[in-house]
Formats: structure tokens, sequence, C-alpha cells
């Protein structure tokens, strides 16, 4: 009985190895997969530490859009490698062709989360350096921005054709082709794309400007600078949409690039108020170069400009230090009254439209159409 059931034994065990060394490269799939569960959660840890303590204590933003850009394609990079490392030891074992697919999918796997990658490090450098640069240009930072990003696209979407096997030579000759027949049927996306590139390089406005054109109907805020279109806020608070190419055919002011902002004002005094004008004059060009507000760097002029038909006018000219619209006004209106204080003082009047008429005692009087007329 012992040595029957040690018998039995050993066949069992015999058994097992067999069917141990025939399905080992299950056990060897299941490590495989369970050292990415941990390989991925060691990754998460890794750049989530870095983020918090490393990268917070330096003062450049580069490193922060590194980690930040990284953490997700760096996980999936670690899933596409492990799945591809498990589907390579279950390839030999396999029914299906299926797996003879995997080496190819995962180097298009890999392509794409390098430039995934890469797309994210632009966009995030791009805004940590608008937030941490307060004079960077917002208009210029962007356009490099999109531009990197369409050129990695480009680069990996040639990169992934040629992974599969596509000709690139015949790719981009096609493209050539095709490109021509694109520019005749599609001329005003192309002039709507060109004339974006020129406002980029040209930079006649850009994002937060007040613009306005004397050709069109266009004034607003712009708010956005795209390839196609530009927006516009208008003052009314509505939203305009300019093609690019129609800027390169109109003229466009950028009063928020303006030096300064001008007061240009013509006062009238009373005909009865002749003997104060000079002395008046003076004082108030005295008041406006002591005026804290007013830029006596440049052009200053207050004249007597003309003898009106009821008035004496003359006509102040400057230029305030601030080019803020609201504060502009405020500055203005502080001149003006001012400028009534000093008529005030030396005993003048604003002149208001009046007209006298004068009778000439000696004319003869004329007979009233009443008064009865004697018959001949």
């Amino acid at each position: 009985m012992t040595e029957g059931g040690s018998m039995a034994d050993s066949a069992v065990w015999q058994w097992m190895q067999t069917i141990y060394r025939n399905d080992t490269w299950v056990y060897e799939v299941f490590a495989v997969v369970l050292v990415t569960v941990f390989a991925n959660a060691l990754v998460r840890l890794a750049l989530t530490r870095l983020t918090t303590r490393l990268a917070q204590r330096t003062q450049t933003y580069w490193d922060d859009a590194l980690i930040g850009a990284a953490q997700r394609p760096l996980a999936w990079l670690v899933w596409v490698l492990g799945l591809s490392v498990a589907a390579g030891l279950a390839e030999p074992h396999a029914v299906s062709e299926v797996f003879q697919y995997v080496p190819p999918l995962r180097v298009l796997a890999v392509i794409v989360l390098i430039s995934w990658f890469l797309v994210g490090f632009i966009d995030r450098a791009a805004q940590a350096l608008l937030a941490s640069r307060p004079g960077a240009d917002p208009t210029t930072t962007m356009a490099v921005s999109r531009l990197l990003r369409v050129s990695v696209l480009v680069t990996a979407s040639l990169v992934a054709l040629q992974s599969l096997g596509f000709s690139i030579s015949g790719v981009l000759a096609f493209g050539g082709v095709g490109g021509i027949a694109v520019g005749f049927a599609a001329k005003d996306l192309l002039a709507n794309f060109f004339g974006g590139v020129m406002i980029h390089l040209d930079r006649p406005f850009g994002v937060g400007d007040w613009v306005r054109s004397p050709d069109r109907d266009i004034e607003g805020v712009v708010e956005e600078i795209g390839w196609r279109l530009t927006t516009i806020r208008t003052f009314d608070k509505r939203p305009l949409y300019v093609p690019n190419s129609a800027f390169a055919t109109i003229s466009v002011e950028n009063p928020s690039r303006m030096s300064h902002r001008r007061i240009r004002e013509t006062i009238g005094l009373r005909y009865d108020d002749i003997d104060v004008v000079p002395a008046l004059l003076d004082d108030v060009r005295a008041m406006l170069i002591a005026h804290a507000d007013i830029d006596d760097s440049q052009t200053l002029m207050v004249n007597f400009d003309t003898f009106g038909e009821s008035s004496l006018q003359f006509f102040v000219y400057c230029f305030t230090h601030t080019t803020n619209w609201v504060e502009f006004h405020r500055v203005k209106q502080a001149v003006l009254v001012d400028i009534m204080a000093i008529i005030a003082r030396h005993g003048a009047r604003v002149a208001q439209p009046t007209r006298r008429l004068q009778l000439d005692p000696a004319a003869p009087a004329t007979p009233d159409d009443h008064t009865p007329t004697t018959a001949r």
C-alpha cells in the first residue's frame, strides 16, 4: 500500500511539473503585468514628489513645465513597455496572429507619447512664461507656441508613417501636388493664414490692445489672434470676428500704444473782457506747466486764436502723461475746472452765443401799416 501510494504521488508530481513547464509563460506574463503596475505607481509617486519638493524650490519655470508635461505620458509609457513585454512572452504560445502587430503598435504608441509630452511641455512653458514675466508679449509667445506644436505634430506624423512602412518621399510628393489643388480651392483660407502670420511677424497689435480702423467699422479690444480669424471685443461687449486677410488691405490704428493723450479745447470769452485776456492766458499757461499730470516737455500752447462772432476765442493745447482713457478724462476735467477758476478770478466770463441789434436814432421812421394814408 505504501509502495502504491508513493508511485501515485510520483505520477501526480510529474504531471504537475509537466503542466508547470507547459504553462510557465502564464506566470511570467502575470509577473510582468504585476511589475508594470508597481512601476507605474512608483513613477507617479516619484513625479509627484519632484513636483511638490524639487520643482517648487527653484525659481525657474522650466522644471515645472517639464515635470507637469511628463507625468501622464511617462505613466502610459510604463504600461506600453510592460504590456509589450508581456505580449512578447505570450506570442509563441498564442494561436492567433494578432501578436505580430505588437512591435509596430509599440513604436507608434511611443511616438504618440513623445509627441504628447512635447506638446504639453510647449504649452505649459508658454503659459508659465506669460505668468512669470508680465512684460512678455502674449501675441508672440502664443504664435511661437503654436508654431512649435504644429512642427511637433507634423514631424511625429511623418515618423509614424515611416515606422508603419509608408514612403515619406511619396507622401511629400503627393502633398506637393495636392497642395496646389488645395491652394486653388482654399485661397481665402490660405490668405487668412498668411495674414495671421504677417500679424505675428509685424506685430501691429497684440492681445489686449485697443484697435480701430478708419477704413472699416472696426473698433474694440483684441481678445485673440488666430490663424484664420482675429477676435475683437467691441465697446458694447459684442464679439467681432475679422478675417486676418482684411488687415492686409486696411489701415489700423492702435491707440493702446500712444505715448501721450492730447487735450485740445477752444474757449470763448466776452468782448467786454478784452483787457484781461493777456494776463488770463499767462495764468492758464502757468497752471498747465505746474500741473503734475501735464507733460510740459511736449507741445504746450495757450494762445488767443480768433475774433469770433460773439466771443474772443483762445485755445489750449497740451498732452497728459497718462494714456489710460478713464484717467485721461479725469485729468482733462481737472484742467478745465482750473481754467474756469482762472477766468472767474480775473472777473471774466465764458461767452454765450449772443446777437446785438443796434437801432440808428437818425434813421427816418417808417409809417405804420395801420396808419391811414391820404388818397390823392
